[in-house]
């Protein structure tokens, strides 16, 4: 057997838990399920299925994308790249940014780190957005000089 039949017959045996699942919460009604907690049951075993299948899906992407990447040093070469220039502007963004203690309206109190890390996050956004319009911008000015 293949690694894509074996994958297909388990997307099979997912799909037809799911749909037992979600039969039996059909079945029982939604009244039914907020009234009794014993058949919230049915609800706390679709969420651990969904659970499930996202890990499987998180775990596949990951390891498989990593593979690729080792397999290809141009691509692996390419992405530490990007992910120097995402960190490097992260950096900018945090050390630009002052942090200050503020009240909330909710009576909490947000710390100085707290709300530095807010405002670089938003910084770094702008960053990135002010970024991507320049290279779009730049590349559409290339391109209509090169015709």
């Amino acid at each position: 057997m293949t690694i894509q039949k074996i994958i297909k017959i388990i997307a099979l045996v997912i799909g037809l838990i799911a749909i037992f699942f979600l039969v039996r919460i059909m079945m029982i009604g939604d009244e039914a399920i907020e009234a009794d907690v014993a058949n919230q049951s049915v609800l706390s075993n679709f969420a651990t299925l969904a659970y499930i299948v996202l890990a499987i899906a998180t775990f596949s992407a990951v390891v498989f994308s990593l593979i690729n990447l080792v397999s290809n040093p141009d691509k692996l070469k390419k992405s530490l790249l990007s992910f120097a220039v995402f960190a490097v502007i992260l950096v900018v963004a945090y050390f630009i940014s002052s942090g200050e203690a503020r009240q909330l309206s909710d009576g909490t109190t947000l710390t100085a780190g707290q709300s530095q890390l807010i405002e670089a996050g938003i910084k770094a956004f702008y960053i990135l957005i002010l970024l991507a319009a320049f290279l779009m911008l730049a590349f559409g000015v290339k391109k209509m000089f090169s015709k």
